[in-house]
């Protein structure tokens, strides 16, 4: 009997009934999102005194636009194929759509009746309709698409040759690190920036001028200088901390610097494109300064040797830059040429929109952090390497 040409990974197997992780952590990530951007920007709670079952009434309300129904239906659709592909395959065909939309209505009707207690919302019977509208045309959809996702699209063989077998939550993680330039930061790739907004909250709370960044360094003027090699360091450190997350989760034989590639070239596409849309055209590049070209230059010199190194060492670099960067963007002010920029942007009717890409802004470092550290890297520091005649199958697996 001859023996196997490869160490057989137990990881690999098919795992009936279980569905796709993958699609699972995207709908926890896609439900916060769904949360965050109802309720946004979570100040003014008060009880009303209103009856919170009362915007479920036949009433068409009164002010309502072409775009809040697009945007109702197109963001839920998304919600309603995760449902379904989560469910998949212990649930199909009819009973997932009708699980998945039993699942939009009751998540729609939580945001509409917690929006009574905030001030700048309101709770609309359009809103429960139209999101509940959307993701059963996701849950159709994806009903329709669960086999050739989940079993048969090159899309999933792409997955299985480049990734590891335990990369799916984290291939989640890294997707939303290019959604997360779209709301406007100080720094490019200045994530994790929350002292400014805790100090906002602390101030309303108190009723007293609150300045967690001040007191950390009070009475320093920071220099053009200062703010340019700052800038430097924390777009160095974001970008080297996100690749190096990405290179934790693929395999030896994935085109590295494609994917590091791919990866950025789409991180600065949405960084133009939400330039040019939250502020003016003239603006798409307004994010393009000395110290973010110093710094993007400095990560691509430090990346190109480190997407070969070990998976261990590239976890623990990755936290290194990722805790470097949160605490040089937490404890400099914020650059004046920032705020002026920011004079002129009008949210209106990205409120809900600008309210999510906020919520990646500021915590994608800190979920991509307790990623890293959680112990089942410990378990998958390397992928089992093929045998060698005389060997046994699993001598080079860690």
């Amino acid at each position: 009997m001859s023996r196997p040409d490869a160490a057989p990974d137990l990881r690999e197997r098919p795992r009936e009934g279980r569905g796709s992780p993958i699609a699972r952590a995207a709908l926890l990530a896609y439900l916060l999102l769904i949360i965050y951007a109802s309720w946004y920007p979570f100040t003014g709670w008060r009880n009303s005194g209103v009856p919170l079952l009362t915007f479920l009434n036949l009433v068409r309300p009164r002010y309502w636009t072409g775009f809040d129904v697009s945007v109702n239906i197109v963001g839920y659709i998304p919600f309603g194929v995760l449902l379904v592909l989560s469910v998949y395959p212990r649930v199909r065909g009819l009973w997932a759509v009708l699980l998945a939309s039993l699942g939009g209505i009751l998540v729609s009707g939580t945001m509409e009746v917690v929006q009574n207690f905030l001030p700048s919302r309101v709770p609309s019977n359009l809103d429960l309709v139209t999101n509940a509208g959307g993701c059963m045309v996701g849950a159709v959809l994806g009903a329709w698409w669960a086999r050739s996702l989940l079993d048969q699209s090159r899309l999933f063989q792409l997955r299985r040759r480049w990734f590891a077998s335990y990369a799916s939550q984290g291939l989640v993680l890294v997707a939303l690190w290019p959604l997360a330039q779209l709301y406007p930061q100080s720094y490019l790739f200045g994530h994790g920036q929350v002292l400014p907004l805790i100090s906002g909250w602390l101030s309303k709370w108190f009723d007293t001028d609150i300045d967690l960044v001040g007191m950390l360094r009070p009475g320093v003027t920071m220099t053009v200088e200062q703010y340019w090699l700052s800038e430097t360091i924390i777009t160095a450190c974001g970008m080297t901390g996100a690749v190096l997350t990405l290179m934790c989760l693929v395999r030896r034989n994935a085109p590295r610097y494609l994917l590091m590639v791919i990866f950025l070239a789409t991180a600065l596409l949405f960084k133009t494109m939400s330039s040019s849309l939250l502020f003016r055209p003239d603006n798409a590049f307004v994010w393009v300064t000395p110290g973010a070209e110093g710094g993007f230059i400095i990560g691509l010199i430090m990346l190109s040797g480190l997407v070969f190194a070990p998976q261990v060492a590239q976890r623990r670099l990755a936290v290194v830059t990722l805790v470097l960067s949160l605490i040089v963007v937490n404890t400099i002010p914020v650059n004046p040429y920032f705020v002026s920029t920011l004079q002129g942007w009008v949210q209106g009717k990205f409120l809900n929109f600008n309210g999510a890409a906020q919520f990646l802004a500021l915590l994608w470092p800190f979920f991509a952090l307790w990623f890293l550290l959680l112990p089942s890297h410990k378990l998958n520091r390397q992928e089992p390497r093929p045998t060698t005649p005389g060997s046994s199958p699993g001598a080079d697996a860690v």
